[in-house]
């Protein structure tokens, strides 16, 4: 199996979409299966047109953005998938693995049509949604709504859909994207390379004013819909009721000035520290000095929709975490057993659960760190199974070679049909213990598959 996957961008450049994207190009290639990917034009210039990098292969697309939105988006397209049919016909994969944004999904879904190639489309966030996250877009405007009828399209079209979560694959079946092909690949942590905490660090805790003191940290990028605003806010009566408690924010962003503004003007900016960004080699000692991770994350769709990795990254760190009560953290969080929640943009709510944390012992801090209780075990139990979460491309017990066969036996002859038959047939005789006879499907043809509503976008 020869999997080509098709990225916004990747390794070099750090980020949580690169770091996810490491993971399943790391773990298909465990499974014996050849992977390489393909980066967009948004990589930006690497002098080269092909990389190694953590032993994986990158191709690269020499193209740079210009003119006006959409035909600047409608040029990378072009020349995106132009790149990669290079990619295909060098390296001739068996199938093709779109990541978001759509731009991605829509320059592959033409590559794939042309080679007759099964086409997996991943989706981390709607391209729409995160766009009035990050402040660059607005909610019911025209591009808006064209954005939307773009990803559903792309969904509609591809042979199977990822997504991340389970918000993001409802929303998709409101929209009339078929069920049977979408499937939930949730975020995981590689507890090989995250998962044992450093110790803590006393010449940096000096060095930041942290010495004997309670801290609440955030590690990550600082958006707006992050809600650390609310966290800022909340620091006067956190101070008030715990004077040792200080706020640590890691990292930086959009609303990195705002933030640091809104820290000086408060009456404990004392409590209020700055990092900037770190390299991710030290992140762990960052972690070493917190003692509650907050996600103080703004009620939106795309927060209601999208679970975050961070709160992963804190469990897989064994510390405790607080979360507001947005539709991505309950799916991650079960409150008072998992982490605390607190409602959405309440700076006294977060204050009252915070206080509520940070009376606990310290001495019953170290043992939920060495001990890993109920919390981390659960989570843990989600870990082991990252390879085959990161890995799978089909729902449940489907192996993605037998997904190749599926969707290959729609377009080739009948001994490929045969092929799919035998691969499905020794998948379910492993999976199922009854002996009552299988029942078969019955597969619609190309022809026969509906088509979105709104196909004369293609």
């Amino acid at each position: 199996m020869r999997i080509l996957h098709i990225l916004d961008h990747a390794m070099p450049l750090h980020s949580g979409y690169s770091f996810r994207t490491r993971a399943i190009l790391k773990a298909q290639a465990a499974r014996g299966w050849a992977v390489a990917g393909v980066t967009g034009p948004r990589q930006g210039a690497s002098g080269a047109g092909c990389e190694t990098i953590d032993g994986l292969t990158f191709y690269r697309t020499d193209y740079a953005p210009h003119g006006a939105s959409p035909l600047r988006e409608w040029r990378e397209v072009a020349a995106f998938a132009e790149r990669i049919d290079e990619v295909v016909r060098e390296w001739r994969p068996d199938q093709l693995h779109a990541h978001s944004p759509v731009l991605n999904a829509m320059a592959a879904q033409r590559v794939a049509r042309r080679h007759r190639l099964p086409l997996v489309y991943e989706i981390r966030a709607f391209w729409e949604d995160a766009a009035v996250g990050n402040g660059t877009g607005f909610a019911g405007s025209p591009r808006y709504w064209a954005t939307r009828l773009l990803e559903t399209n792309a969904a509609n079209q591809a042979d199977a859909v990822a997504v991340i979560c389970d918000g993001l694959k409802q929303d998709l079946v409101r929209r009339g994207v078929a069920a049977d092909k979408i499937f939930v690949a949730p975020n995981g942590v590689d507890l090989g390379l995250f998962g044992k905490p450093a110790e803590g660090d006393a010449q940096l805790a000096r060095q930041l004013g942290l010495e004997d003191a309670e801290v609440i940290g955030f590690i990550g990028s600082f958006y707006d819909y992050e809600g650390l605003d609310d966290l800022i806010a909340a620091m006067p009566a956190l101070v008030e009721a715990r004077p040792k408690a200080h706020l640590l924010l890691v990292g930086g962003g959009p609303m990195d000035a705002d933030l640091r503004d809104r820290a000086k003007a408060s009456p404990v900016a004392a409590h209020i520290h700055f990092t900037g960004r770190v390299p991710h080699t030290e992140v762990e000692k960052y972690y070493a000095l917190i003692d509650i991770l907050a996600y103080p994350r703004k009620k939106m769709r795309l927060t209601d929709l999208v679970t975050p990795l961070k709160p992963l990254e804190a469990m897989a760190q064994r510390r405790l975490v607080a979360a507001s009560d947005v539709g991505g953290h309950r799916e991650l969080i079960e409150d008072g057993v998992t982490g605390t929640l607190f409602p959405a943009g309440d700076p006294a709510a977060i204050a009252q659960a915070l206080t509520g944390l940070l009376m606990i012992s310290r001495a019953a801090t170290m043992r939920f760190r060495t001990c890993r209780p109920r919390p981390i075990r659960t989570r843990n139990r989600m870990q082991s199974r990252w390879l085959e979460s990161a890995s799978r491309t089909t729902p449940r017990t489907m192996s993605l070679g037998t997904m190749f066969f599926r969707f290959r036996a729609r377009r080739c002859p009948r001994r490929i049909r045969s092929a799919a038959n035998f691969a499905r047939m020794s998948r379910m005789n492993r999976t199922t213990r009854s002996r009552r006879p299988l029942q078969r499907r019955r597969r619609p043809s190309i022809g026969q598959r509906p088509r979105a509503a709104n196909s004369w976008i293609w």
